[in-house]
C-alpha cells in the first residue's frame, strides 16, 4: 500500500484506528510540521485494531512522494514495496533505490508480503496544485502495479478546508460541488476512477470519536478492505 505524504498518511492510520476503537488513537506518531519536511524515513507495518481484537489487516507506511528527482523515495522502491520486497523497517534511500542484490532485498516474497491494494492519500485543497513531476513519478508507480492487477484508490484529505459547506456539515461531502470537482480532477490527473476515490476528513484537534467523520472513514475502510480481498481471491485463482 503507499501512502502519499506520510504525515497525513499517520493521519489516516491513526483515524481509521479511532474509528474502529471508539476512542482518539494517536499510535502512528504525527509530525507537527507540514511545511514539506519528509518524516518517515523507514517502512512499517500498522494493524488496524477493534475494541475487542486485532483486525486482519496491516496499512504500510513509506516515505512521501516528492516532486525532486533525488529528494523522497524512488519510484522503484514502491513498488518494490508494493511486490513485497522489502522487510518492515527499511530505511529509505533518497538518491538510489533498493537494488535485487542488496542483502535487505527480499527475493522470494510470500503470499502475505506483497500489498494487495494501493493507496494515495492527497489534500484535496491541494489537488490542483501537484506538481507534475510527482504526477509522472505517480502514474509510472500505477502503470507498474497496474500490470500486476493490484486495485489502487485514492484517498483525499481534509474535505473541510476544500470546502464551507462541507466544513459546516460533514453530510453534505457527496453533494457539494467543490468536493466533486476536487474529486474529478484528482480522476483526471491520477487515472484513477471515481468509484475509487474517497473524501473524508481526518482525527485532527478532537478529543473524541464524532460520528460523521468515522462513517466517511470506515466506508473508505471498508471499500479498501473489499477490494483487498477481491484482489487475493483472483490471486488464489492463478
Amino acid at each position: 500500500m503507499l501512502y502519499h505524504l506520510s504525515y497525513r498518511m499517520k493521519s489516516f492510520i491513526n483515524s481509521v484506528d479511532s474509528a474502529s476503537l471508539g476512542r482518539i488513537s494517536s499510535r502512528a506518531f504525527v509530525n507537527s510540521d507540514t511545511c514539506g519536511h519528509i518524516f518517515t524515513q523507514k517502512l512499517k507495518g500498522f494493524p488496524i485494531r477493534s475494541e475487542k481484537k486485532t483486525l486482519p489487516f496491516i496499512f504500510k507506511d513509506v516515505m512521501g512522494l516528492v516532486p525532486g528527482a533525488f529528494t523522497g523515495p524512488q519510484p522503484e522502491d514502491i513498488i518494490n514495496d508494493v511486490f513485497g520486497h522489502m522487510k518492515d523497517g527499511y530505511k529509505f534511500n533518497e538518491e538510489q533505490p533498493l537494488n535485487y542484490k542488496d542483502q535487505q532485498f527480499n527475493c522470494d516474497p510470500n503470499l502475505s508480503d506483497p500489498s494487495f491494494f494501493l493507496v494515495y492519500v492527497i489534500p484535496t485543497h491541494t489537488v490542483q496544485y501537484t506538481d507534475d513531476h510527482l504526477i509522472d513519478k505517480m502514474k509510472l508507480i500505477r502503470q507498474r502495479i497496474s500490470e500486476k492487477g493490484i486495485p489502487q484508490v485514492v484517498v483525499m484529505t481534509q474535505v473541510d478546508d476544500a470546502c464551507g459547506l462541507v466544513k459546516n456539515d460533514l453530510r453534505k461531502v457527496y453533494s457539494s460541488k467543490k468536493i466533486r470537482e476536487k474529486m474529478e480532477l484528482c480522476s483526471t490527473k491520477l487515472g484513477v476512477p471515481l468509484t475509487n476515490i474517497f473524501p473524508v476528513k481526518n482525527y485532527h484537534d478532537e478529543i473524541d470519536t464524532e460520528d460523521d467523520i468515522d462513517v466517511l472513514i470506515l466506508k473508505a475502510f471498508e471499500q479498501i478492505v473489499q477490494l483487498a480481498d477481491d484482489r487475493l481471491k483472483n490471486s488464489e485463482n492463478y
